[in-house]
């Protein structure tokens, strides 16, 4: 019986899982704690943190920890300097870290990697369309920030994941009214020009609130007060089905396109909202492309962490 512990560091919030396995080797979730990122000055005392916690599995006891980083992976898939965290991510000293092995992969590749998880079969289908074996899977998802990554089928019944660093691209904005509040963004955040990260995201529903209202609430107290009829809930659904939109067309996801992140998993309204599909369906020369991909919700709000430890499963696989 392997013990795994996955992890999902994020800019607000670090998620632990510890799996195991399964009759047929299938992974097993047993037991889940929640850190606060910012509450901790470093991996090393995360890592402390989560064994004064009363997790079910002492960090220095399991066969392998996947950590799944909101950030680019360096130096060869030891290191990460995440954007949204105020420290860096090094394992190319596990024993240091109190870990017996460990890999580090991108948030959003083990996002990807959760689409092919029993979390992703189970995901509910929100757009028609026929997802094709051979094709690329794309998977989008707004929390903190907007995170995508794709899984690319390897000719042998597999997939190879890539990572995006996409969210940080600048945002397509194609309207007056768009264009007015893409200098109101820019007067908001002193930023030169505006991305993914800013407009689809936590943050970005509060400033689309605050735009169109001139109120300032946070992101959870903007989705009390989504309607079916609210101004705010039309603008997120066509921002959000634009960045899926180009994302699926980026990749050409013919396998189909997984959201998950937490903001469309805590408020499915935005990307169950007409004028999500609209937007996503919309291209004046890909429409017949766009018609056909499917698009998934996972409502899982923990499948970066089942993504991670189907990674660690396999990195174990190769060991056994």
């Amino acid at each position: 019986m392997a013990d795994i512990l996955a992890a999902d560091i994020g800019g607000t919030n670090s998620r632990f899982a510890h799996f195991g396995l399964a009759e047929g080797g299938r992974l097993a979730l047993k037991g889940t704690c929640w850190l606060r990122t910012k509450d901790f000055q470093s991996f090393k005392d995360l890592i402390g943190g989560l064994s004064n916690a009363g997790f079910s599995l002492k960090p220095e006891e399991a066969d392998v920890a996947a950590v799944a980083v909101a950030g680019p992976i360096e130096r060869g898939g030891v290191y990460s300097a995440p954007p949204f965290i105020d420290w860096d991510i090094d394992i190319s000293n596990a024993g240091g870290l109190g870990l017996r092995r460990v890999l580090l992969i991108n948030d959003f590749v083990a996002q990807a990697w959760a689409a092919v998880s029993p979390v992703g079969e189970s995901a509910r289908k929100i757009l028609k369309g026929t997802s094709y074996p051979d094709g690329t899977v794309a998977v989008i998802g707004a929390g903190t920030g907007l995170g995508k990554a794709a899984l690319v089928p390897d000719g042998e019944g597999g997939y190879i994941a890539t990572p995006s660093e996409g969210g940080h691209a600048s945002f397509s904005f194609v309207s007056k009214d768009e264009f007015e509040f893409e200098e109101f963004l820019k007067s908001e955040t002193g930023d030169e020009y505006i991305t993914g990260n800013t407009v689809v995201s936590g943050g970005g529903l509060s400033h689309i609130h605050k735009f169109l209202t001139g109120k300032e609430l946070k992101p959870s107290e903007v989705s009390e007060r989504l309607t079916g009829e609210s101004e705010t809930l039309k603008w997120a659904a066509r921002l959000y089905g634009r960045a899926a939109r180009n994302y699926a067309l980026e990749v050409y996801a013919t396998g189909g396109l997984y959201i998950a992140g937490g903001v469309a998993a805590r408020t499915p309204a935005i990307v169950e909202h007409e004028a999500f599909e609209k937007e996503f369906r919309s291209s004046p020369k890909m429409a017949g492309v766009l018609a056909k991909i499917p698009v998934f919700l996972i409502t899982e709000q923990e499948s970066g962490l089942w993504g991670a430890a189907y990674c660690g499963l396999k990195r174990l696989e190769k060991l056994i």
